[in-house]
């Protein structure tokens, strides 16, 4: 899973900690967290590359290691849930795939 930022989502989150009392790291990430195997396609329709090819596991942890693998297939998104409540904060974009909410 991966989590995006808006640049402008970052900026009004920052903005929004200069007038709170807040410490300790917040996630300021969308709210949609998006699977690789599903933006990696995506991503490269966009750049007008062709379709990346599936790759079997055992195969991937040859090139990548077993921290590769599990980074690329086991992890979850960010939550984003801290921010919004100690700052009171929404992002404006709900998921880099898909364009804006």
């Amino acid at each position: 899973m991966l989590s995006f930022t808006d640049s402008h989502d970052a900026a009004t989150a920052i903005v929004a900690a200069l007038d709170r009392d807040v410490t300790g790291a917040l996630n300021v990430v969308d709210d949609n967290p998006i699977r690789f195997r599903d933006w990696l396609p995506a991503y490269a329709a966009e750049l007008g590359a062709p379709e990346p090819k599936r790759v079997p596991a055992w195969l991937a942890r040859l090139a990548v290691g077993s921290f590769g693998v599990a980074y690329l297939t086991r992890l979850r998104g960010a939550d984003n849930s801290r921010a919004r409540l100690c700052l009171n904060w929404r992002p404006r974009r709900a998921a880099m795939l898909g364009g804006t909410a």
